[in-house]
C-alpha cells in the first residue's frame, strides 16, 4: 500500500560501526590472542592475510567469512568449530566505544523506533550492556550469524 499524502517518508539511518561505534582494534586483538592460543601462529597469520584480502575485496570487517575462507584450505582442522563458536559468542556489543549508544539515541530520537545493525549475512540478537538512553535497547542490535 503506497503511502499517503499525509504520512512522513519513512527514514533510515545507515551507520558504519568499524571503528567508528565499534573498537575493531581491539576485537582483532582479543581474536589475534585467542587464534594464536587455539591453533598456533603459523594459521593465526594465514586467517589474518585472508581476512585482510577479504576486507579490501568488501570494503568491511568480516570476521566470520574469514573463517569460512581459511575452512576452504584446511576442511580437516578441528579447532575450526571453537574458532567460529567464539566469533558467533564473541561480546561485540562489549567493543562499543563509550558513548556509541547516545550517540545513536541523538541521531535518531523520535524518528525511529529500532536502529538494525546489519553488516551481511543473517542475524541473531545479541544485547549490548544497557545503556540506560531512551530509544536505545538491546533489542536494537542484530549481529551477523553464519557458521563456517
Amino acid at each position: 500500500m503506497p503511502p499517503s499524502s499525509k504520512s512522513p517518508a519513512p527514514v533510515v539511518f545507515l551507520l558504519d560501526v568499524d571503528n567508528t561505534l565499534l573498537d575493531n582494534d581491539r576485537v582483532s586483538e582479543d581474536l589475534r590472542r585467542h587464534l594464536t592460543r587455539e591453533v598456533g601462529a603459523d594459521p593465526q597469520e594465514r586467517y589474518w592475510a585472508i581476512f585482510e584480502e577479504l576486507r579490501k575485496e568488501l570494503g568491511y570487517a568480516d570476521y566470520l567469512g574469514a573463517l569460512q575462507r581459511y575452512r576452504v584450505e584446511h576442511p580437516h582442522d578441528t579447532h575450526l568449530y571453537e574458532v567460529s563458536s567464539y566469533l558467533v559468542e564473541y561480546p561485540f556489543a562489549n567493543r562499543l566505544y563509550p558513548g556509541s549508544l547516545d550517540t545513536i539515541a541523538h541521531r535518531v530520537r523520535g524518528r525511529l523506533r529500532h536502529v538494525p545493525f546489519l553488516p551481511c549475512g543473517r542475524h541473531r540478537r545479541q544485547a549490548p550492556a544497557d545503556s540506560g538512553q531512551p530509544g536505545v535497547s538491546s533489542r536494537d542490535f542484530l549481529f551477523p550469524e553464519r557458521f563456517p
